[in-house]
């Protein structure tokens, strides 16, 4: 019987599979030329890691450890298969020689060189040959990380629905000889679509993490942006790269830019017109609108631009009553023309309400709700309770903030939402 893990090395553990397991994942398939197969090893070594490192402490370096382990368990599991076919016999003399030929893992696979691992991965993941939606949910499974049901709350369906979506793209990698490799210049417009949206997802989840005790999930934003950047190298004139990738990178640090003043010390959700802005990260503002300008002036931009250029807005005023509020409808004017999404228009609706008041916002966000879309999305009836707050009616207000805390799952947002029904009363 393996000795008890201690609690503080399985938290240790946990955390280390959730910034590093997108990356050993990515190394694997590169190693053993399998995607279930590297999936397999990687939880076998994560499995290993608990009892060893139960004697041994954490090495000074896991990752190198994990995919040197992981390799071996895979070739282990394949010796155990060929003994009964011939077939599997070839795959594992050709697998034995991959790693005869790769590193050793003690720390030759540089850091560079899993990047590049981890973005041949996504582009893989990505492949036209796939369909769109399971391009983006496999990618967020696989690569970084995210749950099944947190993938589903992004897409607002089932985790069911969701895991089908995985099973389908996966046989498919399988039955298709896919290859695993980043796109030629010329392949890679058709394939940065589903890449910028998965960037966009995991950014998402890491900024407004959709359950728990966090606000927002640094180790995923941080992961967003680092995946922006390497994009930009990806381009066939790397001085002028894509303009959307320039917006969605300018999009997230306009984001993160603000996350250390979005909660309190003690965890509590600060809202946009109280926040410390003087807590911003300047750095990051000025990067993000240097930029946004790149892209604007392009004039081949699409929607990550546009959302980007609202956030600079939002970013360069000294408070929520000298913001232009004009400007930033106008800009929603220009989104939801090219992406007319009922997050959207309701993010519009919002805008509208601080230029001409609550009842304009109430009109508006009541007409996105009637659609349908959003009738289970949380934000939605928090703003219309807002909205409800502003023009004094609070028994409506209250009824709404209600219908919003019972669709909630961040703890944040439960607290934020219960102060808010208190201070009705």
């Amino acid at each position: 019987m393996p000795p008890p893990v201690p609690e503080q090395l399985g938290r240790s553990i946990e955390t280390l599979y959730r910034s590093e397991s997108g990356r050993v994942l990515a190394t694997l398939v590169r190693l053993l030329g399998d995607l279930d197969l590297a999936e397999e090893s990687m939880h076998e070594a994560f499995a290993a890691a608990l009892e060893s490192w139960t004697l041994t402490g954490i090495p000074e370096k896991p990752r190198p450890w994990l995919i040197s382990t992981a390799r071996f368990k895979a070739i282990d599991a394949m010796r155990r298969r060929a003994r009964f076919d011939g077939v599997q016999r070839d795959l594992v003399a050709h697998l034995e020689s991959l790693v005869n030929d790769a590193p050793t893992g003690n720390g030759e696979i540089g850091e560079e060189e899993i990047e590049d691992d981890r973005l041949r991965l996504i582009f893989t993941c990505c492949h036209p040959a796939l369909p769109p939606e399971g391009q983006v949910a496999l990618t967020l499974r696989e690569i970084c990380g995210l749950t099944t049901e947190e993938i589903a709350r992004a897409f607002l369906v089932t985790p069911a629905t969701l895991a089908q979506r995985i099973v389908r793209a996966k046989a498919k990698i399988r039955e298709t000889p896919i290859p695993y490799e980043v796109p030629t210049p010329q392949e890679l417009p058709e394939r940065l679509a589903a890449v910028l949206q998965v960037i966009y997802l995991v950014f998402n989840e890491g900024y407004s993490a959709a359950a728990g005790a966090e606000v927002t999930r640094a180790e995923l934003t941080g992961e967003a942006i680092r995946l922006g950047r390497l994009l930009t190298e990806l381009q066939p004139t790397p001085e002028i790269p894509t303009p959307e990738i320039k917006g969605l990178l300018a999009l997230m640090l306009l984001q993160e830019s603000r996350r250390a003043a979005r909660t309190s010390p003690a965890g509590e959700l600060i809202l946009l017109e109280n926040q410390d802005r003087s807590l911003w990260n300047r750095e990051q503002i000025a990067e993000g609108v240097t930029l946004l300008e790149q892209a604007l002036i392009s004039r081949r931009f699409g929607s990550y631009t546009l959302q980007a250029a609202i956030a600079a807005v939002h970013a360069e005023a000294e408070s929520v009553a000298a913001t232009d509020w004009r400007q930033i409808v106008a800009i929603y004017d220009q989104l939801v023309r090219i992406q007319p999404s009922p997050v959207v228009h309701l993010n519009r609706a919002v805008a509208i309400a601080m230029r001409d008041g609550p009842e304009a916002g109430l009109t508006h966000i009541d007409a996105v709700l009637e659609h349908g879309e959003l009738t289970n999305y949380y934000l939605a009836h928090s703003a219309r309770a807002e909205m409800y707050r502003r023009l004094g009616r609070l028994d409506e207000a209250r009824s709404a903030y209600e219908k919003a805390l019972a669709l909630t799952q961040q703890e944040p947002e439960r607290l934020f939402l219960l102060e808010r029904i208190r201070q009705l009363k």
